[in-house]
């Protein structure tokens, strides 16, 4: 203490750190706003559930087996040492339109079945009591959404439902409807047909009379449009050559049997393309027969007469030795003939193609038994077949195509060169036969001619009946290997269940409690964050360089003077607390005057100024309230006294000191009111006549409480401060601006003003809370508890609670900072 004086700005000048507890106490009692939202928006989102479509994931997995050959390894080096398989163009062809259209063949999606309700979307599906069967080959058009309501046990009217506020969220909105057949009744099973459209409706599950549903009909484009886009197909890992297959889907059943009917559709496109191989030998060998089956018939009647015109019966007992080596030398050539014709066949072919080779005929199947020539033309068909499944999705100029013309280039080189090879072994072997048989003809010449003619009758039939023979049996194996053949692939897991991926109920709840919380936690830090007035003694301590001595709750009383009148009441007992830390400030003074400032007009002054003298005049002061407001002066009529005369008066010298100092109808409170608004108040306060009265007023009295003007607005209050042993800044919550502050602090760090405190006014209360975080430093202290609650007991009188009817005021009070 120097002087009498506390310095008690050092205090302010501390760094103190983050109130946690301030913060939580301040956002906690906003918790009616928070439940509030967090309400609406979990009914939001039960709204928005109970009106959305669920949409569900269905899953189906299909094993891609190991396709490649040894040959396509060894041709291919950059895949010998690899194991892995592309499985991008397997990947296509599941989301291809083809294979689309294939799986949609086999299951009723060209009609969407959905059931009369005004809440949301319900697809029927296999659940629908009724099935219409479209004639494709007549007029069809893609539909809107026609109602169909029973009218009678084999009757129905078919109609168009009108649109109302909400369709644009729903399919029957969409689309056009055939004006032609609404509003007509037809027969069950009765065919439907206009210009535009051509289908009937069968009733396959019981309908009540007035039953009614929907339902649409699809053009075959887009709806293979629509489910090729719906598939998503990615491998299961990367390591393995499993293809998961899923769509999303509004109907589980509808898209699990979608999703089985396209991996089964997988499963038959690939044995299709597999099984080109063994129609094409078959194909193959039913032409040669054909060709043989005439000259075998032929050679056969001609034997026939032979044997008739000549009587013969046994030839072969007597030339059975020659002609037995005959047949077989002319089998041998024969066999080396059809070798020959078919190398060069397939030389031909092979010349004449383009990258397309598969509707060649293996070797292996019209009985050419060369392994490496047989695994060759194998790798060389598979090539050409994924070549056809990437041109069904994609065009020739496409990298994948040009890898596998690539490839189909290499194999066709290795086979022209094996071929080549083989022609002329083949031909040398025949040129040997030929000789051999030469020389047994040259034997069996010496025959008779009856005998020879004969028999060389019957080595043409028999080298026709052999071939004939031979060929019935290549045509049997590869009928057998036809019907043995299954397909590379197969459906690991069929789809069964649904997930459920839209709406994802359990998060947009969680989403909802979050927002509900977070939005208005934001809204309020916002709105606090650019409220520049001061709400709190916690901000109104950052904001102001000055002590703070005290706060003042807010009077919901009707006069002004409450202290007087209502000395038992909470607001009265803060300005005791505020009086009892003025007597600790300039306590060596005789006789204290205090001066009360503010920096705008309706911060409470003059109210401050009152109560405050009235609580010191209760404790036996002889108190005087100074009305230095000569602008806009209020305060004697507060107090009930004439303002006729007053220190306007006196200070024109036209009243005496005795007669401007007033005596009120409290016990030690006088008043020396601002008399009439003179033309020049900050003129008037500035003469000698001022420091007279104020000398005889420090002689009367013990307590001289000054009411001046905002000291912020008008002059003369700083030349007020020089009389004053007390200065006292009022600041008002939610009232006071923060920019208001910024020149009582510049006048206090400049030591313009000394001894000057700051009172925090109209502090409301936020509930039965510490309202008011934080420590205040000095003599003063904070009177923090503003209503009644358990820890009041009966100190404070019943009249200030509010009455209970006043329910919106509570409400409010607990958004109160």
């Amino acid at each position: 203490m120097i002087d009498g004086k506390v310095d008690i700005s050092k205090f302010e000048d501390e760094v103190k750190p983050i109130d946690i507890k301030y913060y939580l106490i301040k956002y906690a009692r906003y918790w009616p706003l928070y439940l509030t939202c967090i309400f609406i928006a979990l009914v939001g989102v039960f709204l928005f559930h109970r009106y959305s479509v669920e949409e569900y994931e269905v899953r189906g997995s299909i094993l891609i087996k190991q396709k490649n050959t040894p040959e396509v390894r060894i041709l291919d080096r950059s895949n010998i040492f690899s194991g892995g398989q592309n499985l991008e163009n397997d990947i296509l062809l599941l989301t291809s339109k083809n294979l689309a259209e294939e799986a949609i063949s086999k299951l009723h999606l060209d009609v969407s079945y959905f059931a009369y309700t005004t809440i949301k979307e319900v697809e029927l599906y296999d659940k629908s009591p009724i099935r219409v069967e479209v004639v494709r080959d007549g007029p069809q058009f893609e539909t809107g959404a026609i109602f169909l309501t029973k009218v009678s046990d084999n009757e129905f009217v078919l109609s168009r439902e009108e649109k109302g506020f909400f369709d644009f969220l729903n399919v029957k909105a969409d689309g056009p409807v055939d004006d032609e057949i609404l509003n007509k009744t037809f027969r069950f099973g009765e065919l439907i047909s206009s210009s535009r459209s051509s289908f009937s409706v069968e009733e396959i599950k019981p309908m009540r009379v007035g039953d009614k549903l929907y339902f649409i009909i699809h053009s075959p484009s887009n709806i293979i449009d629509r489910y090729a886009r719906s598939i998503a197909v990615r491998p299961i890992n990367s390591y393995g050559t499993v293809l998961q297959v899923s769509m999303v889907t509004k109907v589980v059943e509808k898209g699990r049997d979608y999703v089985n009917a396209l991996m089964e559709s997988y499963i038959d496109y690939d044995l299709k393309e597999k099984n080109r191989i063994s129609e094409n030998t078959l194909k193959f060998i039913d032409d040669q027969m054909r060709i043989l089956e005439d000259s075998l018939k032929m050679v056969e009647r001609v034997m026939l007469n032979f044997k008739v015109e000549n009587k013969l019966l046994d030839v072969n007992s007597e030339f059975g030795g020659v002609l037995s080596n005959m047949q077989r030398l002319e089998e041998m050539i024969q066999n080396i003939e059809f070798e020959l014709s078919y190398y060069k066949s397939l030389q031909q072919y092979l010349m004449t193609k383009g990258n397309d080779y598969t509707d060649i005929v293996a070797p292996s199947v019209v009985g050419v038994n060369d392994a490496f020539l047989n695994g060759l033309i194998r790798t060389l068909v598979e090539a050409s077949l994924e070549r056809r499944k990437l041109l069904v999705l994609v065009n020739e100029n496409h990298p994948k195509v040009k890898e596998v013309d690539e490839e189909i280039s290499k194999l066709r080189e290795n086979v022209f060169e094996n071929i080549n090879n083989l022609v002329a072994n083949t031909e040398n072997r025949r040129d040997e036969a030929r000789k051999k048989l030469d020389k047994s003809d040259a034997e069996f010449s010496r025959l008779p001619q009856t005998e020879s003619d004969y028999t060389n009758i019957f080595r043409q039939y028999r080298l026709r009946e052999n071939l004939y023979n031979y060929l019935l049996e290549k045509r049997a194996e590869a009928g057998i290997a036809k019907a043995s053949n299954i397909s590379d692939n197969s459906v690991l897991d069929y789809a069964r269940m649904g997930n459920l991926i839209f709406p994802q109920k359990p998060k947009n709840y969680g989403m909802a409690i979050g927002l509900g919380f977070f939005i208005p936690l934001l809204f309020l830090l916002g709105y606090h964050y650019f409220n520049n007035k001061i709400m709190d003694q916690i901000q109104l301590k950052n904001a102001i360089r000055i002590p703070l001595l005290g706060t003042i709750g807010l009077s919901n009383k009707e006069t002004n003077m409450l202290v007087a009148e209502h000395p038992k009441s909470m607001v009265a007992e803060s300005f005791r607390s505020l009086r009892s830390a003025l007597f600790y400030i300039a306590s060596d003074k005789k006789c204290k005057k205090i001066l009360i400032t503010s920096s705008v007009s309706g911060e409470g002054k003059t109210f401050v100024s009152l109560n405050l003298a009235a609580a010191m005049a209760l404790s036996g002061k002889k108190t005087c309230i100074l009305g230095l407001d000569l602008r806009k002066p209020k305060i004697a009529d507060y107090v009930g006294l004439d303002s006729k005369t007053g220190l306007s008066n006196y200070l024109v010298n036209k009243a005496e000191k005795e007669d401007v100092i007033l005596e009120t109808k409290y016990e030690n409170l006088f008043m020396v009111p601002s008399g009439p608004i003179p033309p020049n108040p900050a003129e008037l306060l500035l003469k000698d006549k001022m420091v007279e009265l104020l000398e005889h007023l420090e002689s009367e009295f013990e307590i001289v409480i000054m009411d001046t003007p905002p000291i912020g607005l008008v002059s003369e209050t700083m030349d007020l401060l020089r009389f004053s042993d007390v200065n006292l800044y009022i600041v008002r919550q939610n009232y006071t601006h923060k920019k208001y502050l910024l020149m009582i602090n510049d006048l206090y760090a400049n030591d313009q003003i000394g001894n000057i405190y700051a009172v925090f006014n109209g502090l409301k209360a936020g509930g039965d809370i510490y309202d008011f975080g934080g420590y205040n430093y000095g003599y003063g202290y904070n009177y923090s508890y503003l209503r009644k609650n358990k820890y009041t007991g009966n100190y404070y009188e019943m009249e200030d609670k509010k009455p209970p009817s006043q329910w919106l005021d509570k409400l409010l009070s607990r958004f109160r900072t």
